[in-house]
């Protein structure tokens, strides 16, 4: 009797709501709307209006006042060269991870056979399993001196070409552990992967007939790669470029463990949330990545970088 009335109430349920097809979607929209509503942008929202209070100079308070008086500090000579140093690493970043990542993703997809696709997929996906600290700190051992990059220069006698390098001013440092050039080559080894998933998903989707047509029509290799191929993958480079970029951008622990004195926005905003207390100023740096995303997103865009997507 209980499962017939259990089965009951459940059809009543169901007719109801079938009813009313607009109640139902509405019910099913409910939770991630309010996530994305209230618990995402909300939050956004709040560290957007941070941005505009600003540290009294004596007290020490946070004054809850609209003023640009954060921005003013936001716009400094400091500030300006740990924006510039963060934006430009990641741009470094994200054009090495696309070097990379295209040819691996072009020969995955195009010519590699159907084991050898799937061990490829997997030596990508392999990284991400595991733990994102533990990664970072074992390249800090590989690169530093006693790490296995000296050992091998060393064995090809080619320590005087490692040392002149780490010698060259704005990119070296005591050693490949301690430099910029170190955290350049762990953040594109951390981020490769997100790049190359985007870029095989869009190659997947170019169709073979249209490749066959090219090569009827007497169109070469080359020709059909870069007038077919290339533009068809286009917004699978995009979209692998915004990972690698923004997340570039706000990272902190790589160039916290590998880096030195000269902070990316990461690390400034870490620094001035949590050890000087000036919340204001670490929310007026946080909406810098978002602001230069923003732009980065409107001119892809405009590029058509979406049309296909």
């Amino acid at each position: 009797m209980q499962s017939i009335a259990k089965a009951s109430i459940s059809q009543r349920i169901s007719n109801f709501l079938f009813l009313r097809p607009r109640l139902f979607l509405a019910l099913l929209l409910l939770p991630p709307v309010f996530w994305l509503g209230i618990v995402y942008l909300g939050s956004l929202l709040t560290l957007l209006i941070q941005s505009f209070f600003h540290l009294d100079g004596f007290t020490g308070q946070v004054v809850r006042k609209i003023s640009l008086v954060t921005y003013g500090e936001l716009f400094t000579r400091s500030n300006l060269d740990i924006i510039g140093r963060t934006a430009g690493m990641a741009a470094i970043v994200t054009l090495a991870a696309v070097l990379l990542a295209f040819p691996l993703a072009y020969y995955t997809t195009m010519h590699a056979s159907r084991r050898g696709k799937a061990i490829l997929y997997l030596s990508v996906m392999l990284p991400l399993w595991s733990s994102y600290l533990v990664r970072v700190y074992a390249w800090k051992l590989i690169l530093a001196k006693e790490g296995i990059v000296s050992w091998f220069f060393a064995k090809l006698s080619l320590s005087w070409a490692l040392e002149g390098l780490l010698q060259l001013p704005g990119i070296g440092g005591p050693s490949l552990s301690i430099s910029p050039i170190g955290i350049f080559l762990v953040f594109v080894y951390v981020w490769l992967p997100y790049m190359v998933l985007p870029i095989q998903a869009a190659l997947e989707r170019v169709p073979g007939s249209l490749l066959e047509a090219s090569q009827d029509l007497g169109a070469n290799t080359l020709r059909t790669f870069r007038h077919i191929t290339l533009p068809l993958a286009f917004p699978g480079v995009v979209a692998g470029s915004i990972f690698t970029f923004s997340l570039t951008l706000g990272d902190f622990i790589v160039p916290n463990v590998l880096g030195n004195s000269s902070f990316f926005i990461g690390q400034a905003v870490l620094s001035h949330q949590g050890t000087s207390g000036n919340i204001p100023l670490a929310a007026a740096l946080t909406t810098v990545p978002m602001a230069i995303m923003a732009v980065y997103l409107i001119i892809a865009r405009k590029l058509g970088a979406f049309e296909a997507l």
